[in-house]
């Protein structure tokens, strides 16, 4: 009668065991699934943010809005200014235009002019008119940007419109007619905006001209 219940007793005993045991196979189980499964979340996410960084890097937070203007100097035999109407790109953070962070560049046919820009003018009532008519003539290489429908700050913001003036000296840089010039405008993050165009095959003293 002794052995018996011995007996049962040690059935009794194993089948909670191997309970234990499977209770332990399905914990760990569901461990290593959450590890596994977050694993691969993990890997999505990292996957989607290089995505997005090289999407960011490869492209450029301004675009042209507008044809570029050039200004021939007072004797209308080279382009004294280049006009760049630019805006922010769709879909973009707005762009510090100070000059800690744009860098401009013009390439010439036979020059190349580097680290031009000196900054935004936010100087009450200024115009693209009014800073050619301060830098006109002078013997400078220089580039300059403005800001229409500004709220006040140094950003480029959506609804804002932005005119990066250059100036060169035409003693030493000319551009003449059916000269071609690339503009780079490069700004802290993204690609550079670059535009190239062509100079007319004429103009007159002064005169404003569309290149494009």
């Amino acid at each position: 009668m002794k052995s018996h219940n011995t007996s049962k007793s040690r059935k009794g005993t194993i089948g909670v065991e191997t309970a234990i045991i499977m209770i332990a196979f399905v914990v760990v189980a569901s461990v290593v699934a959450y590890v596994i499964i977050n694993m691969g979340f993990f890997s999505a996410q990292k996957t989607k943010e290089t995505i997005w960084r090289g999407v960011e890097s490869a492209s450029t937070s301004l675009e042209l809005d507008g044809s570029i203007i050039g200004r021939a100097d007072s004797n209308g035999n080279y382009i004294e200014f280049l006009i760049v109407p630019i805006r922010l790109s769709v879909g973009r953070t707005a762009v510090d235009l100070s000059n800690n962070s744009v860098v401009v560049s013009v390439i010439g046919s036979n020059f190349t002019i580097t680290n031009l820009y000196k900054g935004i003018n936010d100087t009450t009532g200024v115009t693209v008119e009014k800073i050619i008519e301060d830098l006109k003539g002078t013997n400078e290489n220089e580039a300059w940007s403005v800001i229409y429908n500004s709220d006040g700050d140094k950003l480029l913001e959506l609804n804002e419109k932005a005119y990066i003036i250059i100036k060169l000296d035409t003693a030493t840089y000319q551009l003449k007619p059916y000269d071609r010039v690339t503009i780079e405008i490069r700004i802290g993050d993204g690609a550079a905006l670059t535009v190239t165009c062509q100079m007319p095959p004429g103009f007159s003293p002064n005169e404003y001209v569309r290149l494009g």
